[in-house]
């Protein structure tokens, strides 16, 4: 099962990354490439609380609601996607919160339709990306504003990566 990952720390730096969960074991894979596989068990404790245990370290984790988690007393606003859900959803699903746009395809950045703090539409243009000589517009799913790009005109970019931030 694979889950889209992004941890908010309590600097404004975010990490997205992949989560890959098999049968006792998991791979995280950032965005950066940088990548941990290993194996784990977790018990609930109830409320909200479970004991993780990967590879022999053990990990008190609480679930405190909106997104919060307090891992061994550090707190972290994480959100968690599941890919296969995000297909079938309406609209209104799809009108909250901060949205990671990615690139659905190997290719290359030709243009960027928007800039950083810019308000946006639902369907309007946001960036152009070049894959086997076909050019791909993506549109923003929702209306909001671009809070980050992380990409540039000319840039390469792989399957999945984060190209720009919306809310």
């Amino acid at each position: 099962m694979t889950f889209d990952v992004t941890i908010l720390e309590r600097t404004p730096r975010e990490r997205a990354a992949k989560l890959v969960l098999q049968e006792g074991a998991f791979t995280y894979t950032r965005e950066d490439g940088g990548s941990i596989a290993k194996t784990f068990s977790i018990e609930p404790g109830g409320d909200g609380r479970y004991s993780v245990l990967i590879e022999g370290h053990s990990y008190q984790v609480v679930l405190v609601g909106n997104g919060e988690v307090v891992v061994n007393g550090r707190t972290l606003q994480v959100s968690v996607e599941d890919p296969r859900k995000l297909r079938g959803r309406g609209s209104a699903e799809r009108g909250h919160g901060r949205q990671t746009i990615a690139s659905p395809m190997p290719g290359r950045v030709i243009r960027l339709l928007v800039e950083v703090g810019q308000e946006v539409e639902a369907g309007q243009g946001l960036i152009v990306v070049e894959a086997m000589k076909m050019q791909n517009e993506m549109k923003s799913p929702k209306a909001g504003k671009i809070l980050e790009i992380r990409t540039s005109a000319g840039a390469a970019v792989a399957a999945g990566d984060a190209l720009l931030v919306m809310e």
